[in-house]
């Protein structure tokens, strides 16, 4: 009978463990943003946004004003420092705000963010913006989000991104996150 009851107390212990094991984890933070899971299926519609595939974005590059292209993928970040782990490729003319596509932000990023599409748009809300990272990725899909909530109203989201330019043959270049720095702080 002994062994019996080691068992079923080893049982009921570990049950809250595999229930919080299993537990579903959000994937949206209150604001909306995607915030777990960015490597997954994305949706086919953005509100506020034209999503755009390799051959419409090919033609938008054509026209003036020509869009700014960001890259959202995400770098590790390490004791102030992006660190290289493995090379990463633009579509040639793209700037690359690496981590500003994760659902949650600290305000220095984004103050970074903000402060680098303020700088790209030369502070034209209306200037054409096309943000992208990997196929199915969130990041780009929560960049476009963020964008948007900044006034930006010329917001195109190249779902497919890297994958799909490279899928088509088009040239690539090798990439640099923009550096990261701290918002110089106001005199009071």
């Amino acid at each position: 009978m002994l062994p019996a009851r080691l068992t079923l107390v080893a049982v009921l212990s570990l049950t809250p463990l595999l229930a919080a094991a299993e537990a579903p984890s959000a994937l949206f933070s209150r604001d909306g943003y995607r915030i777990n899971l960015y490597r997954s299926p994305t949706p086919d519609h953005l509100p506020g946004a034209t999503i755009v595939d390799t051959q419409a974005l090919q033609a938008l590059l054509t026209q003036q004003p020509r869009p700014v292209l960001i890259d959202v993928y995400r770098r590790q970040w390490l004791h102030g420092q992006f660190i290289e782990d493995q090379p990463h490729a633009n579509l040639p003319g793209s700037h690359w705000l690496a981590n500003t596509g994760d659902g949650e932000l600290t305000p220095e990023w984004q103050s970074y963010f903000a402060r680098h599409l303020y700088t790209y748009s030369d502070g034209n809300l209306a200037q054409p913006l096309v943000f992208y990272c990997r196929s199915d990725c969130w990041l780009s899909w929560n960049a476009v989000k963020r964008a948007k909530a900044l006034g930006y109203s010329a917001v195109y989201w190249y779902r497919d991104g890297l994958d799909a330019w490279e899928a088509a043959k088009l040239p690539v270049t090798a990439a640099h996150p923009e550096p990261f720095e701290l918002a110089p702080e106001q005199p009071q």
